[in-house]
């Protein structure tokens, strides 16, 4: 998987950056959006935790996607901006272990 940065738009007013990007997936099945945030972490060499995947929308029949993600510059800002669902969907799953008796 190859992920090309397209654009890249200050937000001043929103504290963010707001980042265009092409995913190539060639040959593979569409990745999820866990392994496209943290691929997109590693070229942009930010903090996980402030970096929010909001679409990815796999183009039919070309094995790519075009996606929008955004940079924040503080968790607070973050918090208090993004939805709830979006949030969500770029959580890592926590594994809890429920003891069976």
């Amino acid at each position: 998987m190859e992920i090309n940065i397209t654009q890249k738009t200050e937000n001043p007013l929103l504290n963010r950056t707001e980042i265009e990007f092409e995913c190539t997936y060639q040959g593979e099945s569409t990745p999820k959006i866990l392994e496209v945030k943290s691929r997109l972490v590693a070229v942009l060499d930010v903090d996980k935790n402030l970096l929010v995947v909001d679409k990815l929308k796999p183009q039919f029949g070309e094995g790519k996607a075009l996606g929008y993600a955004k940079l924040y510059d503080s968790a607070e800002s973050l918090s208090s901006i993004e939805r709830k669902h979006v949030l969500e969907k770029n959580q890592e799953a926590v594994k809890e272990e429920a003891e069976e008796e």
